[in-house]
């Protein structure tokens, strides 16, 4: 099946026909429950404009976008989808109702996301990104050419299953690894940071573990996130079968990439390989949370469970008594990197919420005054009465 051209084609005229047969978007994950979510939208004359179809976001740059319709790939404006609110701008992979016969074409209205792989812009601003809408897999590319931070790669798996998405930890250049025994051990100190994540390694330079990963991720649309360096487009290039992304070395004094993605693209997979599409994106330097409390409970699985174990129901696995996760520690069947990751990512989600929730800043104020109030009275308490003079 031919795919649309991911460059802009020329404009339809408005005499152009309106297609009813979407057959076409099939390969970009078009589906019965997108149609009554495209039929619903058109039923607002006000929002879908006078003749609509449906299209995905391909590409987003500068006001405008690349979108892939019945009619082909349609560069549109999207002045009428400007909202105030960051995590509702229009994003690849986004599902839309463009008017076609504006000059340039209009996208009128965005569907509704049924997931967003979102992180916060900056630790200093209560901002979120959107990264890819409508992902159901996430693979997180880390590189097996430097050392490989564990604390990153839960960061990571805490957004990914905030965003609704299945992670797929993907450890690439496995071929600089050769040794099988060091390769191994790096599987398994990544496997116990993702537990319920499956975790592959692969080279693209010699097709290792390729095959196992496009089967992983077959269908549906998959995100392809890391750092700049993490070899990404390499490995993109790989699942695509073509040279369709631009490649670039590390640095050799640290191992660090250059940016070669510059923005979020998505492309359609072989349909030998199982179809589907995928969304490469630029290198992110910094990853932080954006309510990511539920993707924290995935991705520490094993200490939620060792929670609900413990004396006290508001244990902080810090000091109290009868504390399973502490124990879990003690005894050496929870690593303490692990607990301490566990803790630093919670006060940092936490501290994001606060930023963004008044009513939750007001709440943790409160508590910070009463366990204040709580260490006063316990060390008059440990101190004894007061003797008068």
């Amino acid at each position: 099946m031919s795919h649309p051209s991911s460059h802009p084609s020329s404009q339809p005229s408005s005499a152009t026909p309106r297609p009813r047969d979407f057959s076409a978007l099939t390969a970009y994950g078009w589906d019965t429950a997108w149609e009554a979510a495209y039929d619903d939208a058109c039923a607002r004359p006000a929002t879908a404009g006078p003749d609509p179809v449906p299209g995905r976001v391909v590409r987003v740059d500068r006001g405008q976008c690349d979108l892939v319709t019945p009619l082909g790939t349609l560069r549109a404006d999207t002045e009428f989808v400007v909202p105030r609110d960051p995590l509702r701008v229009v994003c690849t992979g986004d599902w839309a109702v463009v008017d076609a016969t504006g000059n340039p074409p209009y996208v009128r209205a965005l569907l509704p996301r049924r997931t967003a792989f979102v992180r916060s812009t900056s630790s200093k601003r209560s901002e979120g990104q959107v990264l890819a809408a409508n992902v159901e897999h996430a693979l997180i590319a880390v590189s097996l050419a430097a050392e490989v931070d564990l604390g990153r790669i839960e960061r990571f798996l805490s957004l990914a299953w905030s965003s609704g998405a299945q992670p797929v930890l993907v450890l690439t250049k496995a071929d600089l690894v050769p040794d099988e025994t060091t390769r191994s051990h790096l599987l398994a100190d990544a496997a116990t940071s993702a537990p319920g994540v499956p975790v592959l390694a692969v080279s693209a330079e010699t097709g290792e573990g390729v095959d196992d990963l496009a089967a992983a991720v077959a269908g549906g649309t998959t995100a392809l996130l890391g750092q700049s360096g993490a070899g990404k487009s390499t490995l993109a290039n790989a699942l695509l079968g073509r040279a369709a992304q631009t490649v670039r070395t590390v640095r050799d004094r640290d191992h660090k990439g250059r940016h070669t993605t510059t923005t979020r693209n998505l492309l359609p997979l072989p349909a030998e390989r199982g179809g589907g599409v995928l969304i490469d994106t630029p290198g992110l330097r910094g990853v932080g949370l954006w309510d990511a409390e539920d993707g924290l409970g995935h991705t520490f699985a094993e200490i939620e469970e060792l929670a609900a174990d413990c004396r006290f129901a508001d244990c902080a696995h810090v000091a109290e008594p009868g504390c399973a996760v502490l124990a879990a520690v003690e005894s050496g069947t929870l690593p303490e990197r692990r607990l301490d990751s566990y803790r630093k990512l919670l006060r940092e989600n936490a501290r994001l919420a606060a930023r963004t929730d008044a009513r939750l800043r007001a709440e943790q104020h409160r508590e910070a005054k009463q366990r204040q109030a709580l260490g006063r009275h316990m060390m008059e308490r440990k101190r004894g009465p007061r003797r008068r003079s």
